[in-house]
């Protein structure tokens, strides 16, 4: 396909590596795939492609949104999307770094010993003085004192109750059905990532894991869920993005 707004010119050198959506924009032209085929492919107007292609995130909505736009791009153009990802972390956390403040760096005073040791010799000969005069023969007269025996049975352990083995979570089966384009990010409470894409217009997905499992939705108003087989009532978003997280034990 013909792509003559996307082609680069020649001569230009390229100061440096492509990286995040330039990766996709290469790829993409190598294979000679127009901008409208990938926009389809997406379910995206052919503006947010190119911003996607020029790193400019922001104007795809929340972050899920524009991950989720990546993964997709990459498969969809052949490139590994390790490689796109670690170029979308680093440009999103160095754009959000503080600014580094400097402080000016603090001028030690010099200290000198010699007067706190002088006054200390002083109040010591004092002391010593005070003592041998006066206190010396108030002072009662004691018993050295008897060291205090402790008896063996002082020290028994309590006894404590076994531990009992925590048994794992019940099993959950979860159907989801999806109206529109959401994120997904479902990871049960062993880690495991069950779903972790896009879910698309008239797209059903099944899985099952321990409980509790959590589960993230990047358009909740596009998804309905089941869990064993019984409708699930996802909470409205109360955000403009429409992202939601749940956790869910059982029906």
């Amino acid at each position: 396909m013909n792509d003559e707004q996307d082609n680069p010119i020649a001569d230009e050198p390229r100061e440096t590596e492509p990286r995040g959506g330039e990766r996709l924009a290469e790829a993409r032209r190598a294979r000679q795939i127009s901008v409208l085929e990938v926009a389809k492919e997406l379910h995206l107007d052919e503006p947010k492609v190119r911003a996607l292609e020029r790193n400019d995130f922001d104007v795809l909505g929340a972050p899920v949104f524009a991950k989720g736009h990546l993964r997709k791009y990459a498969r969809l153009v052949g490139v590994d999307e390790t490689d796109i990802f670690a170029d979308y972390y680093a440009m999103t956390r160095s754009s959000t770094l503080p600014p580094v403040v400097v402080g000016r760096p603090r001028i030690q005073q010099e200290f000198s010993p010699g007067p706190w040791i002088a006054a200390l010799a002083v109040l010591g000969v004092a002391a010593g003085a005070y003592w041998w005069f006066v206190a010396r023969d108030d002072a009662p007269e004691t018993e050295p004192a008897q060291p205090a025996q402790i008896r063996p049975e002082q020290f028994q352990p309590e006894e404590t109750a076994p531990l009992e083995p925590v048994a794992a979570g019940p099993q959950i089966s979860l159907s989801l059905a999806f109206l529109g384009e959401c994120w997904t990010e479902i990871i049960d409470a062993d880690g495991r990532k069950l779903f972790f894409d896009m879910g698309n217009t008239g797209q059903s997905v099944s899985v099952r894991g321990t409980a509790p499992i959590s589960a993230l939705f990047g358009n909740v108003a596009n998804v309905s869920v089941e869990v064993n087989g019984e409708n699930y009532t996802l909470p409205a978003a109360r955000n403009p993005n429409g992202t939601v997280r749940v956790t869910i034990v059982q029906p």
